[in-house]
């Protein structure tokens, strides 16, 4: 019912990696903050929203730090209080990226539909898949019916993060060419939006990695049950 030392190994592999990239992401928009620009997060937001036809987003403020993100639901680009108000090329690259996925709302970008569909089951599954799981263990010679339960559930949470991925990439890739085309950014601050989001999106690609890292755990218990 353990793992052999090589999935310890991947399990914290993964662990420091994740920290790695963690770190370099806060340090990298720590050293972009200083670099100032013109417009605030908040106007690079609107002014993206505005040149891409979308009249129907609102631009906030939500509290917290990195705390950014778009609620297709309520049609709100969210911004944390640094990147609403600073005048960086940080928060224009977060507030960017932010409206990246308005965008994709707009135009159905397939793979955000698909995420945004699987909400409802990720956060139910979330709420109750480690109890399972547990349980599942516990009972696996018993009641094997249990653990495959709750590797059915993470495996949709693991669904989840490879799916957002190509969200991610692609509302970057929206992010940085816009800021471009539009003249927030030249030669010099170009290069640092794009080392931010990419920065940024690392972290997407080992959540995935240690979702699916953590999948494969289950399902090698669930067949080494006697």
């Amino acid at each position: 019912m353990y793992a052999d030392p090589i999935y310890w190994i991947i399990f914290g592999g993964v662990a420091i990696i994740s920290w790695i990239i963690s770190a370099n992401l806060k340090s990298k928009f720590k050293k972009y903050s200083q670099v100032p620009i013109g417009l605030s997060g908040k106007d690079v937001a609107e002014k993206m929203l505005r040149d891409n036809g979308i009249y129907d987003v609102t631009v906030t403020s939500t509290p917290g730090h990195l705390t950014d993100h778009y609620n297709p639901a309520t049609k709100t680009v969210n911004l944390s209080e640094s990147v609403y108000l600073e005048h960086n090329i940080a928060a224009a690259a977060v507030a960017a990226h932010e409206c990246g996925h308005a965008v994709q709302h707009a135009m159905a970008y397939a793979p955000l539909k698909m995420r945004s569909a699987l909400v409802p089951v990720v956060n139910f599954s979330s709420n109750i898949v480690q109890w399972i799981l547990l349980a599942g263990m516990l009972l696996l010679n018993s009641f094997p019916q249990l653990l495959l339960a709750g590797i059915i559930l993470f495996a949709l949470t693991t669904l989840f993060s490879f799916i957002t991925l190509p969200v991610e990439i692609n509302a970057s890739m929206r992010a940085v060419a816009w800021l471009s085309n539009a003249g927030i950014t030249n030669v010099q601050t170009h290069r640092m939006a794009v080392s931010a989001l990419r920065s940024a999106a690392y972290t997407y690609v080992v959540a995935a990695l240690g979702s699916l890292a953590t999948l494969l755990y289950y399902i090698m218990i669930f067949n080494r049950r006697r």
